[in-house]
């Protein structure tokens, strides 16, 4: 699994920890019942934990168990019978082309940040890669002259991921002109974004970036590095792109999680009804 899944299952077990310390009697992990797991569902939500967090944390206890299973240190998983709680499916926030393009726009080329942070918003859209994914971006894994990056994704699963004429242009100006002016610090060399100390980029920084480039174009909606991956696969769907390679582009383990983005489409809806319904 990559670094951030290990610490995020690390963290789900440590939770779990602090709730077996809170108990009158301490809890082991082979000896947690189904019983004991359902009042752990309900410690963390009086905790104040919103349900998308507590199925998350149970993700990662039946991970946890699932492993205890496999290496015969319990004959029974308690958490196979763990329901997770109810979810809502929230419609993720997206943004149009023309902000897109004013955000872009924003960024001053004058500056010698100004050509990476250019060239991260565009591979950021042009792509649909997470944050993290696009820190991780190595020079080895571009392969530019076909138009396909290589994105090492959740549990360092890789996929190949088509890039536009844009973004890569954007990238062409900041590896070749920009970049390898920086002196860049020993085991970073291969990583395509680098601060100006040669480090790798943060995924607070390019939030931060994001953020400040909003501000300067007067954008009140609320944006990230994710919003631009929403955007990217929002704005495929509306074009009639079809759902599987969709998924296969953001690295999706199930079509139901790309199936979000055909709720988005509201105009298509509407133009079919008054196209098609007798009562229109």
């Amino acid at each position: 699994m990559s670094a951030n899944s290990i610490q995020a299952y690390s963290r789900d077990i440590d939770k779990l920890r602090q709730f077996s310390e809170a108990q009158q009697v301490i809890l082991k992990p082979i000896t947690v019942t189904l019983t004991d797991l359902r009042q752990f569902l309900t410690w963390i939500s009086e905790l104040g934990m919103i349900p998308t967090s507590q199925a998350r944390i149970l993700s990662g206890i039946k991970a946890f168990y699932k492993y205890l299973l496999i290496e015969d240190e319990i004959k029974v998983d308690p958490s196979e019978l763990l329901e997770s709680p109810k979810t809502r499916r929230k419609l993720p926030d997206t943004l149009s082309i023309i902000d897109i393009d004013k955000l872009i726009a924003a960024i001053d080329l004058s500056k010698p940040d100004g050509a990476r942070n250019k060239a991260i918003l565009e591979v950021l859209y042009s792509c649909g890669l997470r944050v993290s994914e696009l820190t991780e971006l190595r020079i080895s894994n571009l392969y530019l002259d076909i138009e396909f990056i290589k994105v090492i994704g959740k549990g360092s699963k890789e996929r190949l991921v088509p890039i536009g004429g844009s973004a890569t242009k954007a990238l062409k100006i900041w590896l070749e002109e920009v970049r390898l002016h920086i002196p860049i610090k020993k085991g970073e060399e291969d990583l395509v974004f680098l601060n100006r100390r040669g480090s790798r980029l943060s995924r607070v920084y390019i939030f931060m970036v994001i953020k400040d480039l909003a501000k300067v174009i007067g954008l009140k909606k609320s944006i990230s590095p994710h919003t631009f991956r929403h955007s990217f696969a929002t704005h495929l769907v509306e074009g009639g792109a079809d759902l599987r390679a969709v998924q296969e582009m953001l690295g999706h383990e199930s079509i139901t999680t790309t199936e979000i983005y055909t709720h988005l489409d509201r105009d298509y809806l509407k133009s079919t009804i008054t196209q098609y319904h007798p009562r229109s």
